[in-house]
């Protein structure tokens, strides 16, 4: 790793450090919240590739726990992958990431449980659709956050089950935090951009201005 991706990745880890401390949401089911890091974590992949910005999510999260004495608890340790794959959805132009949401669908019900409540898992269909327009920033932001969701609901499904209603019933729920969570990632990544461009301007920054996305300056709102 070069000096200008180590320089970025301690920006990006810091800022995931603040945002993590800041609650959306509570996690149905458990325990734990979701944070600001669901809209700030995907972007790394498309910053820093989707190999680094999934480690760095991974540092965010182990750093998190070191800091600021998070419990590491079962939960805590399964839900390092989907922000992790969220970043490699977000950072590859591939459409074959696509591969995901079919795989997650029959992971699913393959499930008894997840079999009853089959109807959870159709909600994939959208951002399988959307995969193969991801060139858009905004469904690129709804494929990435979707990759977390599906990947995170399999795992959870597995490791705790819950009933076919709690299921069903999620799913209103999970329109509206994937529609929050996906103009939420849209809005870091257009707003990162645009924070990181102005701070090339000054000399101990100038060398991330390789890290800036040009195509997302002018008119993103409009094009994206």
């Amino acid at each position: 790793m070069n000096n200008r991706k180590i320089l970025f990745s301690i920006i990006f880890t810091i800022l995931g450090l603040v945002a993590f401390q800041i609650t959306v949401n509570k996690i149905v089911g458990s325990s734990q919240n979701f944070t600001l890091f669901e809209f700030l974590g995907p972007i790394g992949g498309m910053f820093l590739g989707p190999i680094f910005g999934a480690i760095s999510v991974l540092l965010v999260r182990v750093l998190n726990i070191i800091f600021f004495h998070q419990q590491l608890d079962f939960l805590t340790v399964i839900r390092f992958l989907p922000m992790m794959l969220a970043a490699v959805y977000f950072g590859l132009k591939q459409k074959k990431t696509a591969i995901i949401f079919p795989i997650c669908i029959a992971l699913f019900l393959l499930n008894p449980i997840g079999r009853q409540a089959w109807m959870y898992s159709a909600i994939w269909l959208i951002p399988f659709v959307a995969t193969f327009f991801k060139k858009k920033l905004i469904l690129n932001s709804l494929g990435a956050t979707f990759t977390a969701h599906a990947v995170g609901s399999v795992i959870f499904l597995y490791a705790f089950g819950l009933t076919p209603a709690i299921w069903i019933a999620l799913i209103p729920v999970v329109f509206i935090e994937r529609g929050v969570f996906t103009l939420g990632i849209w809005t870091s990544c257009l707003a990162f951009n645009f924070i990181l461009d102005k701070i090339t301007d000054f000399k101990f920054a100038s060398s991330l201005k390789l890290f800036v996305k040009p195509e997302l300056l002018l008119n993103a709102g409009k094009s994206n």
